[in-house]
């Protein structure tokens, strides 16, 4: 417990938070903060028949698909790169980065507490940040099983997806979107299964994830907020690092506890703080309780 009392205090600390905004639907400004805890250092393919193995799966150079995609307007990474709010961006992508401490944290879960934290926007923004690095491979990846929104947020279609090759009825690089005019490739979520938690902690999501390393630097994991699902719990020994985001005045404390109590405190990287506002001077928190969605 003494990890998460001191990541939730670094929080809490004026000065101790780097914000971000970004944009909600309506337009209106919403703020982010990273707060820095201590870390602990620790190919085109064949198609496949339903069943087959993702182990033997030959490795290409580029996904098939790619898309001229349609952006979300709040995706300010993109649509704004020269904006305030990217730069905040890129300063949580700098954080990120300096995070590492001589280790690789090239595939990082982006979770929340509860659902409308704003998780998959924020590791859209993210995404699109990083790959705009010289020479920086950027994968985005909807493991969010069960609510999947990333596919919304860039235009694309969500299927085949990650579901589809966990499942063996879809190759990898049928799977996978390039989106090259912003240097990003997703792979969407795929048909919602059956049983998500246990497709995520399998043994076939290992293999596309070692898979997935070996052609790209950096690996964004869009996944269900921790409450009251098992899925990040399940997936997150196959994870290099955890972001945690919460929204200011809406996420309770006693969730964000609670969320991670349930998880590896040496990989937790800091939480980031959504839709702060202007005035945020640090962490805060108004009301308990949690916006749907």
């Amino acid at each position: 417990m003494s990890r998460i009392h001191d990541i939730l205090k670094k929080a809490e600390r004026d000065g101790g938070v780097h914000r971000t905004r970004a944009l909600d639907a309506d337009g209106s400004s919403t703020a982010a903060a990273v707060a820095e805890p201590p870390v602990t250092p620790a190919p085109s393919l064949p198609a496949r028949h339903p069943g087959a193995s993702a182990e033997a799966v030959p490795v290409s150079a580029e996904p098939l698909r790619s898309s001229s995609a349609q952006l979300d307007p709040r995706l300010v990474a993109a649509h704004g790169s020269q904006s305030f709010a990217a730069e905040q961006y890129r300063s949580l992508r700098t954080r990120v980065k300096s995070a590492e401490n001589g280790r690789a944290l090239r595939a990082v879960i982006i979770t929340s507490p509860n659902k409308g934290d704003g998780k998959s926007l924020t590791a859209a923004n993210l995404a699109l940040t990083m790959a705009q690095e010289f020479q920086q491979r950027v994968l985005l990846v909807d493991a969010d099983l069960r609510r999947p929104s990333i596919h919304r947020l860039f235009g694309i279609t969500d299927a085949p997806g990650l579901s589809d090759v966990l499942m063996g009825g879809a190759a990898i690089d049928d799977a996978l979107v390039a989106v090259p005019e912003h240097g990003l490739t997703i792979l969407p979520s795929g048909a919602v299964p059956t049983h998500p938690a246990e497709l995520l902690g399998s043994a076939a999501m290992r293999r596309v994830l070692d898979t997935l390393r070996t052609r790209f630097d950096r690996i964004l994991i869009d996944m269900p907020p921790v409450a009251p699902l098992a899925d990040v719990g399940i997936a997150s020994p196959m994870a290099d690092g955890i972001l945690m985001i919460v929204r200011a005045g809406v996420t309770p404390r006693p969730a964000i506890e609670r969320a991670l109590s349930g998880l590896d405190m040496t990989k937790v990287l800091g939480l980031v703080l959504n839709d702060a506002g202007d005035t945020a001077a640090g962490y805060g928190y108004g009301r308990d309780g949690y916006t749907a969605g």
